[in-house]
């Protein structure tokens, strides 16, 4: 019988080899089978979650951080890191108990009877794990989007995503967000390793490249006189994207054994050196003449939507700052599943979050970060002309939540209560 990974978590262990427990034995695998475990398990689980949910209260993970929802500032503490990791692991387990399944279908039934499609969710083990996306692949894999219709997804997202503007907006807020994730570490404290210093000005000098060079503010639709007359430089002179590419390689240098609270971005920052060494022959130069700097720009767009492919996080970074503006992964706590009708004609998409609190300004965070992914997952339906209509619908819970129904940008999200 299998619920060693949970149990280890009530006992403050990470890990343990299989062990008897008053005549049940706990194997490897990560969590619970519910209809197998004892209700006094459920009992001491659920007072560790309540423990546990006091301690973060206002307190969330987004985009692989933590964040303190009141005025969404970074909480360096990896104390606080293991909470967090091990309270929405006991509480995806909690979510397999009989009593918590009945609970949710009552709720659902209660709050949205006739209003929106009503799906047997979460009853399964594999629905109530997380997820992480973090490439078009993903994507496609839980929507079950064929080979042919994922060719016709990147034949049409990589055009837009790869748009120089796209390209730089990205690359700046990578840059930008790593500077002050730096200054968060040293506010609070952390020794700064001569790796991270020296991290610091490189990543100053990125930035400082980019707006010397690489900016062209001319509207393309604007006349030719409105355009302010380039300065005529050598050939020779003209720089490009390799040296922002070398920028990187020394960076990740810096980072990678230095990288305490930096995870998100040293990630981040391998995703787009992905795409910069497929442009590394490219001008960046804002000084070459406006046509040419034009010609230049194609050139990126077109090169990167050549060699960028269905599992390229860097062609997955880029998609999410063309949606949301952001360049962080997307974090599912309870990954959900597809329903499908009976006639095949709709198809309920359903994904779930974990909170801390019953706060308001908590909820509507979680409410924000879920539309974020079911967003995204609609999008690549769409782009992937899949028959049928897809609807989108969220659940949020939370410890002695009130039991209510959010609608949120014409999607529909319940709020369920962990009790026992």
């Amino acid at each position: 019988m299998a619920y060693k990974h949970v149990r280890n978590l009530l006992h403050g262990q990470k890990y343990r080899n299989t062990i008897g427990n008053g005549g049940m034995e706990m194997s490897t695998s990560p969590y619970i089978c519910s209809e197998h475990v004892p209700a006094e398990w459920y009992e001491k689980a659920f007072s560790h979650i309540v423990k546990l949910s006091q301690l973060l209260k206002n307190v969330d993970s987004i985009d692989g951080r933590l964040v303190d929802i009141d005025d969404y500032s970074t909480v360096v503490n990896e104390r606080m890191e293991q909470r967090m990791h091990n309270f929405k692991s006991l509480a995806r387990s909690f979510l397999g108990s009989p009593l918590m399944q009945k609970a949710v279908k009552k709720n659902m039934t209660t709050l949205a009877s006739g209003k929106c499609t009503l799906p047997d969710c979460f009853g399964k083990q594999n629905e109530r794990e997380p997820m992480t996306v973090n490439s078009l692949t993903v994507v496609c894999n839980f929507l079950n989007i064929s080979a042919q219709q994922r060719r016709e997804v990147r034949f049409t997202v990589c055009p837009q995503v790869t748009q120089h503007r796209i390209w730089m907006g990205a690359l700046e807020e990578t840059l930008n967000g790593l500077k002050s994730e730096m200054e968060t570490l040293d506010h609070h404290c952390y020794s700064p390793s001569k790796g991270r210093m020296m991290g610091q000005q490189i990543v100053q000098s990125c930035l400082n490249f980019l707006a010397d060079k690489a900016v062209i503010s001319c509207d393309p639709d604007s006349t030719s006189w409105m355009r302010p007359k380039p300065t005529r430089v050598p050939e020779s002179s003209s720089r490009k994207w390799e040296e922002v590419l070398e920028m990187f390689n020394h960076l990740l240098k810096c980072l990678r054994a230095n990288e305490e609270g930096l995870h998100l971005y040293v990630s981040k920052l391998e995703a787009m050196k992905e795409g910069l060494s497929q442009i590394k022959d490219v001008l960046v130069d804002g000084k070459i003449g406006y046509k040419e700097a034009r010609h230049q720009q194609s050139l990126v767009q077109k090169k990167l939507g050549k060699t960028l492919g269905h599992s390229s996080r860097c062609l997955f970074t880029l998609l999410v700052y063309y949606l949301y503006g952001s360049i962080g992964d997307i974090e599912v706590d309870v990954c959900g599943g597809l329903y499908g009708s009976e006639g095949g004609d709709r198809f309920c998409l359903y994904m779930g979050r974990i909170l801390t609190s019953d706060d308001e300004k908590m909820a509507q965070s979680g409410v924000k970060q879920l539309d974020r992914a079911l967003g995204l997952f609609k999008f690549i339906w769409e782009t992937a002309k899949m028959k049928g209509v897809l609807e989108l619908q969220g659940h949020l819970w939370c410890v002695e939540a009130e039991e209510r129904l959010i609608k949120y940008r014409g999607n529909v999200f319940f709020v369920h209560k962990i009790s026992i």
